[in-house]
């Protein structure tokens, strides 16, 4: 697959910022708690950070329409094989484990590629708008991931705390 740049900057973004102290466990317990999409919400905190870009309510709704259906049936549904084969691939007593290991590997592989096309979605759709209304990264990022969580908390009910490890890992991030 050809990378787009801003897809590879989006990524390398991501990946920058996931592994900062605390920033995984935050953005999984959103995942968990809201079915939150953690791309939606790293894509946020990119577009504050780096683009300068304060997404509208509009554009929050564009994105998760955009990125539903592919996060729905393929990124979630590797995630939940990947997490279904566990059982099978550390149970050692089991004559298929190193196999089921194996191929378990491969689905996280997948998993990735996955969101990893999730990630060039989001970039070729930031690309093809408008630049949304200019802000400090520091305000920007802020008011991005408030909207998305706006959004999930209202078709969850449940209510979330702003990640406030990514948020300053995306703010730090040179």
């Amino acid at each position: 697959m050809t990378r787009n740049p801003s897809g590879q900057a989006f990524w390398e973004f991501s990946l920058r910022i996931y592994a900062e102290p605390g920033v995984q466990e935050e953005c999984l317990a959103l995942q968990e708690r809201l079915r939150l999409d953690v791309n939606l919400l790293l894509f946020c905190a990119y577009a504050g950070a780096k683009l300068g870009i304060a997404l509208s309510q509009q554009d929050i709704a564009d994105m998760v329409a955009l990125t539903a259906g592919w996060q729905d049936s393929v990124v979630r549904s590797l995630r939940a094989v990947r997490s279904t084969m566990k059982r099978w691939s550390e149970d050692k007593t089991q004559p298929i484990a190193e196999p089921a290991a194996a191929l378990r590997v491969a689905v996280k592989k997948a998993e990735l590629d996955s969101e990893r096309i999730e990630h060039e979605m989001l970039a070729g759709w930031a690309a093809s708008r408008e630049a949304g209304a200019a802000r400090a990264p520091q305000e920007a990022v802020a008011a991005n991931i408030g909207l998305l969580l706006d959004h999930y908390t209202r078709v969850s009910g449940e209510t979330a705390m702003p990640p406030r490890q990514l948020i300053a890992a995306a703010l730090n991030d040179r």
